[in-house]
């Protein structure tokens, strides 16, 4: 009964202390995970750290706390902390290094032996489990179930075998994208957000896939980031293509310039007139937008 009272005030002690949802980068792969630590634990940005990730106990990078408007995160999406890096972690952070180039050679001529319609993107050994992950893109299913025995005959460890995506693939490779910074999948995004045509159109982009797309082949990441902007500033103005009426002159909304808040409309004649989006009201009972100016004056 006695033990039983102490692990009870044991759990209520532990209950009480303030917890603080704490992301981390999974350097490898470019994705975050999100601990809950003890609000009296503290890192510095960057400050490796050892948690158990969605591939198992691994070496991350501190980032910083969870911003207010992604604290209501689900209890089943976090992850379990575990302990600041010390030296033993990092000298075999960098043994593994070493070690991941030659496991790439050796999973990829695996490949190319069993004549498997995939491409290796990359090796890496976990710091905290004996456990050593292959990524790969295939434009099909692949049943690596063969490759896999082999694999664990030469390393005499777990071996896990990932298909990922050409996004995922541009995010654990890194490199340098058109603005000549590191891709945005692999620098500063937590996830991969679903980015589509009408975001450039809406955004009076080119709409030549050649200008709008990442090394990856898919449409540029950064699209999403102004989005929301332009949807909101939208609203407020008249579509292309609307009637705006002053008196019982209309005039045809041709082009929005958000930024500089003005609307290039056209009149008789073919004119062209860039009025201020002050210069817009709308009509909710006949459920049309009107000019509170001329755009002739």
């Amino acid at each position: 009964m006695e033990k039983e009272a102490v692990v009870e005030r044991d759990e209520m002690v532990e209950s009480t202390v303030e917890k603080i949802p704490y992301r981390f980068k999974i350097d490898y792969s470019g994705e975050t995970e999100i601990c809950e630590i003890d609000a009296g634990i503290s890192f510095e940005k960057g400050e490796k750290v050892i948690i158990e990730t969605r591939y198992g106990r691994d070496l991350v990078s501190a980032l910083g706390p969870v911003c207010c408007g992604q604290k209501n995160c689900s209890k089943k999406d976090l992850k379990r902390y575990i302990r600041k890096a010390n030296e033993e972690d990092l000298e075999k952070k960098e043994q593994n290094n070493q070690k991941e180039e030659e496991a790439f050679k050796i999973c990829r001529d695996r490949i190319r032996e069993q004549k498997l319609d995939m491409k290796l993107v990359g090796a890496h050994y976990l710091v905290d489990e004996a456990k050593v992950l292959f990524f790969f893109t295939a434009e099909a299913r692949v049943d690596f179930r063969e490759l896999v025995k082999n694999l664990v005959s030469i390393f005499k460890m777990r071996i896990e075998l990932r298909q990922i995506g050409v996004r995922d693939e541009s995010r654990v490779l890194g490199g340098l994208g058109v603005c000549g910074r590191d891709y945005c999948c692999h620098g500063v995004m937590d996830d991969l957000r679903p980015v589509s045509i009408k975001m450039a159109k809406d955004q009076n982009l080119s709409l030549n896939s050649m200008k709008i797309s990442g090394p990856c082949g898919r449409l540029l990441c950064c699209l999403s980031y102004e989005y929301d902007y332009y949807q909101e500033e939208r609203k407020k103005l008249p579509s292309e293509g609307n009637k705006v009426y002053f008196g019982k002159v209309y005039y045809v909304v041709k082009e929005i310039n958000i930024f500089s808040r003005t609307v290039k409309v056209s009149g008789e004649g073919s004119r062209f007139f860039d009025i201020p989006a002050s210069s817009f009201e709308y009509n909710s009972e006949k459920r049309s937008w009107k000019l509170t100016v001329s755009p002739e004056n």
